[in-house]
Protein backbone atom coordinates (compact mmCIF):
# COMPACT_ATOMS: atom_id res chain seq x y z
CA UNK A 1 0.00 0.00 0.00
CA UNK A 2 1.25 3.67 -0.77
CA UNK A 3 -0.05 5.86 2.08
CA UNK A 4 -0.67 9.25 1.54
CA UNK A 5 1.48 11.80 3.65
CA UNK A 6 -0.33 13.98 6.44
CA UNK A 7 0.94 17.86 6.06
CA UNK A 8 2.86 17.69 9.23
CA UNK A 9 4.44 14.52 7.38
CA UNK A 10 5.92 16.58 4.41
CA UNK A 11 8.85 18.35 6.48
CA UNK A 12 8.34 21.27 5.04
CA UNK A 13 10.34 24.23 5.91
CA UNK A 14 8.94 26.83 8.01
CA UNK A 15 8.22 30.49 6.63
CA UNK A 16 11.25 31.88 7.96
CA UNK A 17 13.69 29.37 6.78
CA UNK A 18 12.24 29.83 3.31
CA UNK A 19 12.38 33.73 3.75
CA UNK A 20 16.03 32.95 4.22
CA UNK A 21 16.89 29.87 1.85
CA UNK A 22 18.73 30.62 -1.23
CA UNK A 23 16.17 31.49 -4.37
CA UNK A 24 16.35 29.90 -7.41
CA UNK A 25 17.55 32.87 -9.93
CA UNK A 26 13.68 33.28 -10.81
CA UNK A 27 11.89 36.40 -10.64
CA UNK A 28 8.09 36.46 -11.90
CA UNK A 29 6.22 39.42 -13.47
CA UNK A 30 2.82 39.53 -13.87
CA UNK A 31 1.28 41.96 -16.57
CA UNK A 32 -2.41 43.21 -15.63
CA UNK A 33 -3.69 39.80 -14.51
CA UNK A 34 -7.08 40.29 -14.00
CA UNK A 35 -8.26 37.76 -11.43
CA UNK A 36 -7.51 37.66 -7.30
CA UNK A 37 -7.68 33.86 -8.05
CA UNK A 38 -4.97 33.55 -10.66
CA UNK A 39 -2.67 36.01 -8.88
CA UNK A 40 -3.17 34.16 -5.62
CA UNK A 41 -2.22 31.12 -7.67
CA UNK A 42 0.80 32.82 -8.80
CA UNK A 43 2.00 33.36 -4.86
CA UNK A 44 1.58 29.73 -4.32
CA UNK A 45 3.27 28.67 -7.03
CA UNK A 46 6.07 30.44 -6.98
CA UNK A 47 6.67 29.44 -3.35
CA UNK A 48 6.33 26.06 -4.55
CA UNK A 49 9.05 26.59 -7.22
CA UNK A 50 11.53 29.04 -4.65
CA UNK A 51 10.87 31.83 -6.97
CA UNK A 52 12.78 34.76 -5.60
CA UNK A 53 10.27 37.23 -5.72
CA UNK A 54 6.98 38.61 -7.86
CA UNK A 55 6.17 42.01 -9.46
CA UNK A 56 3.08 42.71 -9.97
CA UNK A 57 2.41 45.43 -12.66
CA UNK A 58 -0.52 47.93 -14.06
CA UNK A 59 -3.98 46.53 -12.83
CA UNK A 60 -3.20 43.14 -11.13
CA UNK A 61 -4.33 43.53 -7.74
CA UNK A 62 -2.13 43.50 -4.37
CA UNK A 63 -1.88 41.62 -1.23
CA UNK A 64 -3.61 42.04 1.19
CA UNK A 65 -6.93 40.97 -0.30
CA UNK A 66 -8.93 38.51 0.46
CA UNK A 67 -10.03 36.59 -2.37
CA UNK A 68 -5.77 36.82 -3.22
CA UNK A 69 -5.45 35.26 -0.09
CA UNK A 70 -8.03 32.00 -0.97
CA UNK A 71 -5.97 30.91 -2.86
CA UNK A 72 -2.10 32.04 -1.90
CA UNK A 73 -3.36 30.10 1.05
CA UNK A 74 -0.61 32.41 2.86
CA UNK A 75 2.18 32.28 0.24
CA UNK A 76 1.80 35.94 -0.01
CA UNK A 77 3.73 36.01 3.26
CA UNK A 78 6.95 33.80 2.12
CA UNK A 79 7.09 35.19 -1.22
CA UNK A 80 8.64 38.66 -1.60
CA UNK A 81 6.32 40.65 -3.81
CA UNK A 82 6.74 44.45 -5.19
CA UNK A 83 4.01 46.53 -7.30
CA UNK A 84 5.62 48.41 -10.14
CA UNK A 85 2.71 50.39 -12.22
CA UNK A 86 4.97 50.54 -15.38
CA UNK A 87 5.71 47.08 -16.49
CA UNK A 88 7.84 48.83 -19.57
CA UNK A 89 9.99 50.32 -17.26
CA UNK A 90 10.65 47.38 -14.81
CA UNK A 91 11.89 44.99 -17.79
CA UNK A 92 14.03 48.14 -18.78
CA UNK A 93 15.79 47.82 -15.29
CA UNK A 94 15.42 44.11 -15.38
CA UNK A 95 17.53 44.29 -18.40
CA UNK A 96 20.33 46.87 -17.00
CA UNK A 97 20.84 44.37 -14.63
CA UNK A 98 21.47 41.60 -16.41
CA UNK A 99 18.35 39.41 -15.85
CA UNK A 100 17.10 37.59 -19.21
CA UNK A 101 13.50 38.47 -19.39
CA UNK A 102 11.28 36.10 -21.22
CA UNK A 103 7.78 36.64 -22.11
CA UNK A 104 5.37 33.74 -21.77
CA UNK A 105 3.54 34.33 -25.24
CA UNK A 106 2.71 32.85 -28.90
CA UNK A 107 4.49 34.53 -31.27
CA UNK A 108 5.61 33.86 -34.81
CA UNK A 109 9.20 33.21 -33.35
CA UNK A 110 9.73 31.35 -30.06
CA UNK A 111 11.45 28.85 -27.97
CA UNK A 112 8.97 25.71 -27.41
CA UNK A 113 9.03 25.28 -23.47
CA UNK A 114 10.83 21.64 -23.88
CA UNK A 115 13.56 23.87 -25.23
CA UNK A 116 14.49 26.22 -22.52
CA UNK A 117 17.34 24.53 -21.39
CA UNK A 118 19.16 26.29 -24.43
CA UNK A 119 18.07 29.92 -23.07
CA UNK A 120 21.54 31.05 -21.06
CA UNK A 121 21.28 33.05 -18.42
CA UNK A 122 21.93 33.83 -15.24
CA UNK A 123 19.10 35.03 -13.93
CA UNK A 124 15.64 34.78 -15.43
CA UNK A 125 12.18 36.80 -15.37
CA UNK A 126 8.98 35.45 -16.23
CA UNK A 127 6.53 37.75 -17.97
CA UNK A 128 2.82 36.30 -17.36
CA UNK A 129 0.17 38.36 -19.25
CA UNK A 130 -3.38 39.37 -18.89
CA UNK A 131 -5.82 36.75 -19.13
CA UNK A 132 -7.84 38.30 -22.42
CA UNK A 133 -4.94 39.71 -24.29
CA UNK A 134 -1.36 37.82 -22.83
CA UNK A 135 1.79 39.92 -22.69
CA UNK A 136 1.77 43.83 -23.85
CA UNK A 137 3.18 43.51 -27.38
CA UNK A 138 6.16 46.21 -26.50
CA UNK A 139 6.32 44.12 -23.64
CA UNK A 140 6.96 41.31 -25.93
CA UNK A 141 8.97 43.60 -28.30
CA UNK A 142 11.08 44.19 -25.47
CA UNK A 143 11.82 40.41 -24.33
CA UNK A 144 15.50 39.01 -24.36
CA UNK A 145 13.28 35.55 -25.32
CA UNK A 146 9.71 34.36 -25.73
CA UNK A 147 8.67 30.58 -24.58
CA UNK A 148 5.51 29.07 -25.54
CA UNK A 149 3.68 25.85 -23.97
CA UNK A 150 3.49 23.02 -26.84
CA UNK A 151 -0.58 22.52 -27.40
CA UNK A 152 -2.14 20.01 -28.90
CA UNK A 153 -6.24 20.71 -28.49
CA UNK A 154 -8.09 23.02 -30.20
CA UNK A 155 -8.05 25.87 -27.26
CA UNK A 156 -4.98 27.19 -27.90
CA UNK A 157 -4.45 28.73 -24.26
CA UNK A 158 -4.32 27.75 -20.93
CA UNK A 159 -5.40 29.66 -17.84
CA UNK A 160 -2.74 31.99 -16.54
CA UNK A 161 -1.85 30.40 -13.50
CA UNK A 162 -2.04 26.91 -14.98
CA UNK A 163 0.58 28.14 -17.38
CA UNK A 164 2.68 29.28 -14.55
CA UNK A 165 2.88 26.17 -12.69
CA UNK A 166 3.79 24.24 -16.29
CA UNK A 167 6.51 27.24 -17.05
CA UNK A 168 7.86 27.11 -13.73
CA UNK A 169 8.61 23.56 -12.97
CA UNK A 170 10.52 23.80 -16.32
CA UNK A 171 12.89 26.49 -15.29
CA UNK A 172 13.08 25.28 -11.74
CA UNK A 173 14.32 21.61 -12.79
CA UNK A 174 17.73 23.77 -14.01
CA UNK A 175 18.15 24.22 -10.15
CA UNK A 176 17.26 20.82 -8.56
Amino acid sequence: MNKKLKLWELDRVSEEAFRQQQKFPLIVVLDDIRSLSNIGSFFRTADAFNVEKIYLCGITATPPHREIQKTALGATDSIEWEYRESIVELVRELQANQIHVVSIEQTEQTTLLQNVDQLKADKFALVFGNEVNGVNQEVVNQSDSVVEIPQFGTKHSLNVSVCAGVVLWEFAKRYI
